[in-house]
């Protein structure tokens, strides 16, 4: 690969270049040591950014690499690992499927969590479509993924003096991140478009998208970006930022994610054995692929039965106002020949997505993709429940357990989550195959094995090194704020790192109940100090869609609180939660809170991460929780089947157990020491969690129902 506007790198070393650009490294922390080794504080600047690195890394550096014995032996090492997971051919798909293996599966997505220097995901349902491409390269998976290279990615959170969250959009460029333009196999860059309708000022026109390449392993992402020649103005914003705009605008980014989507395949002469919808975003694809088939002779109800066949959904909110859905005025505007072109009236097609809402009828993008699919999936056993009691109307000759929406359960992509610390400590317990057998329960078995004293010496470690992340962060916050000095040099003691750490992070959605532990502060002062001896602290991290007050508010209110007397010093919020804030919470926190009102939380997958590290979940028993707590494991917070009368009653009640859980079990737990000043109880926990949660709730597992489950069947 060139090493087009790097420095120039010596030759010993030139392959840091092929590293660099295939997001394998994103989850092997010794290929990104490689990078952290020549110039710790460059790798800090540019956001652990290895092309970006090595635009900027100055020669010397490399040269000084090139000639150090030991980076020489460590850069072989991660050589010879990337080169085999390239070329290996015992993966779990080629040995279990192998006559599928030119099946390819296409797994559309509206954002990709890969890496934080990629900025193009807004939370849990991009960072879960970053895992599923990772897990999916791991297993050897035919897949592709396809989305949008947003330029402008998701939006950087500041907060002001007074705890409001300011929102930035940065620019990302492409020729400083892991992204390439794509190619057709005769050297051709990949350029398709839709049309729209005219808007404002703009007339009918096409839209325009570029496909750049993304390598994830062995796996191809291609994402699409429309701020390209000859678009207008507006429409070079379709895919600038993340769920921004209109919804108008919305409607257009749906447009160009399904229905470009498909052309960009065919284009790259890519034929998908199958279609997989992750949300309703991409839906539209689903009526390119049967206006072609259409176009090619068959009836429509003959492209609908092959689509069908071949396409799997899945839905992921239970939360009505997170289901797409547009005004038919609206689609006769965007769509208005697309029923001729499929041979059927304007009310057939229309009524491929009716959904009767109180103000009228709607193209629901759900609708579309239940009905156009074969497979639907639920991505919780509770969320199963809840999606067939949401959209049983449309198999109203179905009883409520016969809807086909099933459900497969999210889980998280081990490698990206596990701290380095603990999987030097797994590696030398466990069995040696363990991480090819991730999600067998019999490995884990072993976690029993580690001494308490080796794993509560890694935690305590894990737990400094996440306090002076957060004294980092805050002093970063407070140098741009133009904070007095004296301000700022009291983060060097700002938390306590041997007190009993509890992590919130999120999306700061109201139903999420950040605040939830604020509900009595007299009692949760009492909890925080504990006598002076037992003390308690919350770190809090999340963001609030740009548009969303009552989430700004909780943020808000989050922020006030960590300045309150008596909760000062005790409570802490970090700006700008992403995939690096993530890792160091899930890492360094004792334990997770969560707070979701049942049962609008789907899955949930920041808790598995926590869970995997050692953190106990303290949680309602709602999404992946609902199956993975134990009684042994962790706390569940409430009781499930109540009902209540409003809000409040449930608000109280649900606080109340929390604060009763943390001073009866929690906190008596954690500060038990034995005669060497160790928490055997709390120990026994921390080790019951991580042998449940981490192969039951692991992407392995995940992707191997995916397969077996949804895949497979809809390639035959």
């Amino acid at each position: 690969m060139k090493s087009v506007g790097f420095t120039p790198i010596p030759e010993r070393i030139n392959r840091l270049v092929d590293i660099s650009y295939n997001l394998w490294w994103t989850w092997h922390p010794e290929a990104q040591n490689l990078f952290r080794r020549i110039d710790a504080k460059l790798w800090e600047d540019v956001y652990h950014n290895p092309v970006l690195f090595l635009s900027a890394v100055r020669q010397v550096s490399l040269d000084a690499a090139a000639t150090d014995p030991d980076f020489i032996k460590a850069y072989y090492e991660v050589l010879t690992a990337f080169d085999a997971y390239q070329v290996d051919t015992k993966t779990w798909f080629r040995q279990t499927y192998p006559d599928k293996i030119d099946k390819p599966i296409a797994y559309f997505s509206a954002e990709f969590g890969l890496h934080e220097c990629l900025p193009i995901y807004s939370g849990g349902l991009g960072v879960l479509s970053g895992d599923h491409t990772k897990e999916c390269s791991d297993l050897g998976l035919p897949f592709i993924g396809v989305g949008f290279l947003y330029p402008q990615g998701y939006f950087r959170q500041t907060i002001n003096q007074n705890g409001d969250q300011e929102a930035h959009y940065v620019k990302v460029r492409f020729a400083e991140v892991p992204a390439q333009p794509a190619f057709t196999d005769d050297g051709k860059e990949v350029v398709v478009s839709v049309a729209l309708p005219a808007r404002n000022n703009l007339p009918d026109r096409r839209v325009y998208a570029k496909v750049y390449k993304l390598q994830v392993g062995n796996v191809p992402l291609y994402l699409m970006d429309t701020d390209i020649h000859p678009n207008a103005t507006e429409d070079r914003e379709l895919s600038a930022r993340l769920y921004g705009g209109d919804q108008e605008m919305r409607l257009a980014q749906e447009m160009v994610l399904g229905i470009g989507g498909v052309r960009a395949l065919e284009v790259m002469g890519i034929k998908p054995a199958v279609y997989h919808m992750n949300e309703g975003h991409s839906a539209f694809l689903v009526l390119e692929r049967a206006r072609k088939l259409v176009a090619e002779g068959k009836t429509f109800a003959e492209a609908s039965e092959i689509v069908r066949k071949s396409s799997v959904f899945t839905t992921h909110t239970p939360v009505p106002a997170g289901h797409d859905a547009f005004p038919f005025h609206m689609m006769d505007r965007y769509f208005p020949t697309w029923h001729h072109q499929l041979n059927i009236s304007r009310e057939e097609f229309l009524n491929l997505a009716r959904q009767d809402q109180s103000w009228g009828p709607t193209f629901s993008m759900t609708v579309l993709a239940l009905k156009m699919s074969g497979k639907h999936n639920g991505v919780s056993k509770l969320h199963g429940e809840i999606s067939r009691k949401m959209w049983s109307w449309l198999w109203p000759n179905k009883k409520l357990d016969e809807v086909p929406i099933t459900h497969v359960t999210n889980g998280i992509h081990t490698e990206t989550w596990l701290a380095p610390a603990l999987k030097t400590l797994y590696d030398k317990y466990l069995p040696a195959n363990w991480i090819h057998n991730i999600d067998d329960p019999d490995i884990w078995n072993d976690v029993d094995k580690i001494p308490d004293e080796e794993l509560w010496d890694v935690m305590t470690k894990l737990r400094g090194k996440l306090v002076n992340f957060v004294r980092l962060r805050t002093r970063q916050r407070m140098q741009r704020l133009n904070y007095h000095p004296n301000d700022m040099q009291a983060t060097a003691n700002l938390l306590n790192p041997n007190a009993l750490t509890i992590g919130f992070a999120r999306r700061f959605a109201t139903y999420k109940r950040a605040t939830l532990i604020f509900h009595d502060t007299d009692r949760l002062k009492r909890i925080v100090h504990g006598d002076g001896v037992r003390p308690v602290q919350f770190i809090f991290a999340g963001k609030a869609h740009p548009r969303d007050e009552p989430g700004k508010n909780f943020i808000r209110e989050v922020y006030h609180r960590s300045h309150e007397a008596g909760l000062a010093g005790h409570l802490i919020f970090i700006e700008d939660y992403d995939m690096n804030v993530a890792r160091h919470m899930v890492a360094g926190v004792d334990m997770w809170l969560n707070t979701p009102r049942r049962p609008m939380e789907a899955s949930g997958t920041s808790g598995q991460k926590a869970g995997l590290n050692g953190s106990p979940n303290l949680s309602i028993l709602d999404g992946w929780w609902a199956e993975g707590y134990n009684t042994k494991n962790g706390w569940s917070i409430g009781d499930p089947e109540a009902e209540y009368a409003n809000e409040y009653d449930q608000n109280h009640a649900d606080a109340t157990s929390i604060y009763e859980l943390l001073e009866n079990e929690v906190v008596p737990a954690y500060y038990d020491r034995d005669i060497t000043g160790l928490p055997k109880k709390w120990l026994a926990i921390v080790k019951e969690s991580i042998r449940t949660v981490a192969p039951q709730f692991s992407m392995t597992r995940m992707i191997k129902d995916y397969t077996t489950d949804l895949y497979v069947p809809s390639m035959d």
